[in-house]
């Protein structure tokens, strides 16, 4: 029997909408943290545990997960992975107290952190090289159209039920993604074959692979020093109701689907000299932010403005690391591919336990002033290296 071809447009959206359920995921206690304080008596910085730790998970599952399962099959790994996310998201819907809710958390953390690992690659592959940002940002787009609906709904569906409504919503869109990656995602997908810890090595000891990592860390977690406290910042400072906060959400959502489009194809070509203006504009938008925070319109203006810089960077940055991967270290691709997801996710944990501590010992009003010295810092790296690329040529 012939092997039936899918085209790459839909493997691609089988890859978007496995992104979307693990997007919706991730940031869906975002939004239910008044709903977590409230429930478990615990206070706003334990709350952002549900997103700081969910992030460690990642980071932490990318790469070993990436090594132990080089040569599975990448469709059967695809089917796995997604029926692991079910599983977490299931312990944290039905979770009695706060300690197994983190647990849950952490059990899809470790199926995000491999899916996205795999999922970049894969939608590299299917593209020609001029448009491999752009692949890239559609896969990712499934977690921007989940900051857009997800989130939100998840958000409005705790508050109208309870947030164990809001996770078992959410495992049902992983049910969906499984199905979706049966039937469109092909089999006979190139398998990367055995890695071995060496290749942690060979990465980490490229200085180009390593000062990228940590511009993905920073300059991707400043935004989250705000972002995983935007809806207290929204009710408490800005005085918007919960109802208010939900269409708000799915506002900022949109403003991140379109930054994360525009990301993409300003980053096909040059992707190092795109990401210096996307950081430059998103700590602009950070610092104006400070200053706005407790004002109702300008405020939520800004916050709107943080949308569309804040995802806008996530194309470049993957697709930067593989192309160094590529250049400097071509055995370990998928391994540096994870490692930059997990980056992304050392960003999210730093990012959310600075803005936890920002909190609790200063004031929610200060958490962007934080995050600007995050992206700055990001700057300053990124200048650094394509003045490494000038001195290189």
């Amino acid at each position: 029997m012939a092997k039936k071809h899918i085209s790459p447009s839909l493997t691609l959206l089988a890859l978007a909408i496995s992104a979307f359920a693990i997007g919706s995921t991730e940031f869906i206690s975002v939004g239910l943290i008044p709903l977590l304080v409230k429930d478990f008596g615990i206070s706003l910085s334990q709350a952002g545990l549900t997103v700081s730790l969910y992030a460690l998970g990642v980071t932490i599952g990318a790469p070993l997960l990436t090594i132990m399962t080089g040569q599975f099959d990448r469709k059967k790994l695809l089917l796995s992975i997604m029926g692991l996310f079910i599983i977490g998201n299931l312990v944290a819907a039905f979770a009695p107290t706060f300690l197994i809710l983190l647990v849950g958390r952490i059990v899809s953390a470790l199926a995000h952190g491999i899916f996205m690992t795999i999922a970049s690659v894969i939608a590299a592959d299917v593209v020609e090289p001029s448009k491999r940002a752009s692949a890239i940002s559609v896969m990712f787009t499934g977690l921007t159209v989940a900051t857009v609906t997800g989130v939100p709904l998840g958000t409005f569906i705790g508050q109208h039920t309870s947030w164990h409504g809001s996770f078992i919503f959410i495992s049902v869109i992983g049910l969906i993604g499984l199905i979706a990656n049966f039937f469109l995602v092909p089999d006979g997908l190139p398998i990367p074959g055995k890695s071995d810890a060496h290749g942690f090595i060979r990465v980490l000891k490229n200085k180009y692979l390593l000062i990228t990592l940590l511009l993905t860390a920073l300059g991707y977690g400043g935004t989250f020093v705000v972002y995983t406290y935007i809806t207290p910042l929204l009710q408490t400072s800005m005085g918007y109701s919960e109802s208010a906060v939900v269409i708000i959400l799915i506002v900022y959502g949109l403003m991140v689907a379109l930054g994360n489009t525009i990301g993409g194809r300003l980053a096909n070509h040059n992707p190092l000299q795109a990401l210096l203006k996307m950081f430059i504009g998103l700590a602009i938008v950070l610092f104006i932010l400070f200053f706005t925070s407790k004002l109702s319109i300008l405020g939520l203006l800004t916050v709107m403005a943080l949308g569309l810089f804040a995802f806008m960077n996530v194309p470049g940055l993957q697709l930067y690391i593989v192309q160094l991967a590529e250049k400097y270290t071509p055995k370990d691709i998928t391994l540096a591919s994870s490692l930059n997801i997990s980056a992304f996710n050392v960003g999210i944990t730093l990012g959310s336990l600075i803005g936890g501590q920002v909190v609790s010992k200063l004031s929610l009003g200060m958490t962007p002033l934080f995050g600007t010295v995050m992206v700055l810092i990001a700057i300053f790296m990124t200048m650094y290296l394509i003045k490494l690329n000038k001195n290189e040529k």
